[in-house]
């Protein structure tokens, strides 16, 4: 009897165990979805070890895709809440809206719009900034930047200013192309995201 009242109480605690965790869903382009690396190098491969060896249970869903936009996100993410009913979505978007040289008053739209469907399906969400090269000039780069800065403030979401923080612009931790950050990055990337993602676990 004793053996039947411990085995039942482990599978409660382990169902318990299991209904707390969570799904983090990761919205991105070509940064977060390692483009030039193997998939297992990429800094959401190491978001999901780091969460394991911190004694979270969460998993992590990596929706990341080379080349897309903020618009292309917006269009993905109602199946992707439907599908995986994520408790935190991450979105990494806008870089290729950048380099693409679309107005940052649409990349607004299209980052606030995902917000807004995030929250509606029960996530919350963390919003990861990026920063345009100098070349594109001092008025864009500066209006581009500040879309971050404003979301963030008008939505009251946590924000990482600028999540290639001590990567971008260091030829050592790029690769060739100058644009995507090489294996010997993705630890800073997952650095600079972890400080704001842990407190909304």
């Amino acid at each position: 009897m004793r053996v039947w009242w411990l085995s039942a109480g482990l599978a409660l605690y382990c169902l318990a165990q299991s209904a707390a965790a969570g799904t983090l869903l990761v919205v991105g382009d070509s940064i977060s979805a390692g483009f030039g690396l193997d998939s297992r190098q990429g800094w959401v491969s190491l978001l999901q070890t780091r969460l394991k060896d911190e004694g979270f249970d969460d998993q992590v869903v990596n929706a990341s895709i080379s080349g897309d936009t903020s618009a292309g996100g917006q269009a993905r993410l109602p199946a992707l809440l439907a599908a995986h009913k994520p408790s935190l979505v991450v979105l990494e978007l806008g870089g290729n809206d950048g380099l693409r040289g679309q107005p940052p008053a649409q990349l607004q739209q299209n980052l606030a719009s995902m917000i807004e469907s995030a929250r509606g399906a029960g996530a919350k969400v963390l919003l990861l900034g990026m920063h345009l090269p100098p070349n594109y000039g001092v008025r864009y780069t500066t209006a581009f930047a500040q879309v971050y800065e404003q979301l963030a403030a008008e939505k009251q979401v946590p924000l990482v200013p600028f999540f290639l923080e001590g990567v971008g612009g260091v030829p050592a931790l790029m690769q060739a192309d100058g644009i995507h950050p090489a294996q010997g990055a993705q630890q800073r990337l997952l650095e600079n995201a972890w400080p704001a993602i842990k407190p909304l676990l």
